[in-house]
């Protein structure tokens, strides 16, 4: 069984729940499952404070991250008001994922995550969504950055996957699981959580 790794990649300002699905469901994994993805989190700072005020240390910084080292970029979104977008939009960050994307790995983010992802140019010309409220503005500025805008939940272009809300979180860590690993081992981790039927999941 291959070892793959997982780049969870923080703003300031990240939604901790947003974060929390990837760690979760791949930690899971690492117990329950194949066992075969190890999650790093990864950030522009030292320290990163989350939209609702606690502070995380990331355990590599960005400036240290060669896309080859991992399997696939994880983004969660977060809120403006607590200055997400001073790191998601920044030169650093982007080039980030453009790395990712031109060396073909899967890059999974969650709800406004997908707007560096836009904003990066990978997705121009591909498919994509981000949030869906707020009579659409976040999903207005996705297409001007030259993505295709499908309102759906969750959109899948390739290797990249986009998604409307914080509801959509836990099945875009479950899509990123399947990718990684494969349909039954995803089945069974989410028999273990709780999140699925039996299913073949234990046999």
């Amino acid at each position: 069984m291959d070892s793959k790794k997982v780049l969870l990649l923080l703003a300031n300002g990240f939604e901790a729940y947003e974060a929390s699905v990837f760690t979760d469901v791949l930690g899971w994994n690492r117990l329950e499952g194949d066992g075969s993805i190890e999650v790093v989190t990864c950030g522009i700072h030292k320290e990163l404070k989350c939209t609702w005020n606690f502070t995380v240390t990331p355990e590599i910084l960005l400036a240290e991250v060669n896309a080859n080292m991992f399997d696939a970029l994880a983004i969660p979104g977060g809120f403006e008001s607590a200055g997400f977008y001073a790191d998601a939009f920044s030169e650093d960050f982007l080039a980030a994922i453009r790395e990712f994307d031109q060396a073909g790995k899967i890059i999974a983010s969650i709800c406004v995550g997908a707007l560096p992802v836009g904003k990066s140019g990978v997705l121009t010309g591909r498919q994509g969504t981000t949030y869906h409220l707020n009579n659409g503005y976040r999903q207005n500025q996705l297409a001007r950055f030259g993505v295709d805008l499908v309102r759906k939940p969750i959109v899948c272009d390739r290797n990249i996957i986009t998604s409307s809300s914080p509801a959509t979180a836990l099945n875009v860590a479950f899509m990123l699981l399947e990718k990684l690993t494969s349909p039954e081992n995803c089945q069974k981790v989410k028999y273990l959580m709780g999140f699925g039927p039996k299913k073949d999941a234990d046999e």
